[in-house]
């Protein structure tokens, strides 16, 4: 199987959408999936007409997280790593939008923990399923474990239970629940106001969300301070002025 046919790539109005296309293994992260997936989101990350991303998937899992049958046939592993993908993931300088069509568990919870922005149909569920077969969520914990309160990872990490969308949005991990019926009106909503953004200013602010909860105070005022004097003097700063006092949409705008 190629990762041309489990990953799926289209661009409309300057967002990228990613599809994970296997649903026959419940879009499991199999050597071919990572290997599509790593490769779509180079491609997002080089195109300039590309201002955001959204991940989904396709049938009624988002992802089951490791390809437990390709592990099992002893097979060398091959492809990009789970870390390599989640570190693209956090730092693709654009917004990742989760749509999220179905269940997610194990690594696929690391996924959406990946993503800037991740929207649920409140139907969903989730799990860590990893200490249930006799492992850990190591890997994936680096990303879930600063999106999540504390209390929420070590209860969810340890128990393997499986959680509602609602609980999800409660322990941090989501960004929002919504009927399923109204998941496209919110997700277009969010891809809206990403297509309004300057790129670059999107770029400096997802570093921003990223960096500043591991420095202390000063350090984190010293850098906000020269990022925000950089942005202020800049052509794009100027074109937004201008067109908030003409009453018109900025030139980025799509």
């Amino acid at each position: 199987m190629s990762e041309e046919t489990v990953v799926r790539y289209e661009v409309e109005r300057g967002i990228a959408t990613i599809t994970l296309d296997s649903p026959a293994n419940r879009n499991a992260l199999s050597a071919a999936l990572r290997t599509g997936l790593a490769a779509a989101i180079e491609r997002a990350g080089a195109d300039d007409a590309v201002r955001g991303v959204v991940l989904t998937g396709s049938g009624t899992v988002f992802c089951a997280g490791a390809d437990l049958k390709e592990i099992a046939s002893g097979a060398p592993p091959a492809g990009p790593g789970i870390p390599d993908i989640l570190t693209a993931l956090l730092d693709l300088p654009k917004p990742v939008v989760a749509r999220l069509n179905g269940t997610v568990r194990a690594g696929g919870v690391g996924l959406v923990a990946a993503c800037d922005i991740a929207v649920a149909p409140d139907d969903v569920t989730f799990a860590f399923t990893e200490v249930r077969i006799g492992v850990a969520p190591a890997m994936i914990a680096v990303a879930c474990a600063p999106r999540m309160t504390s209390r929420a990872a070590s209860r969810y990490f340890l128990t393997g239970e499986t959680f509602t969308a609602a609980d999800a949005v409660a322990a941090g991990l989501v960004t929002a629940a919504c009927p399923r019926d109204e998941l496209d009106t919110v997700v277009t909503a969010m891809l809206d106001g990403i297509r309004r953004a300057e790129p670059n200013a999107l770029a400096a602010t997802k570093r921003l969300v990223r960096d500043l909860p591991g420095l202390d105070r000063t350090e984190a005022f010293s850098r906000a301070e020269r990022l925000s004097a950089e942005l202020f003097v800049s052509p794009e700063a100027d074109e937004g002025r201008r067109s908030f006092f003409e009453k018109r949409p900025p030139s980025w705008a799509l």
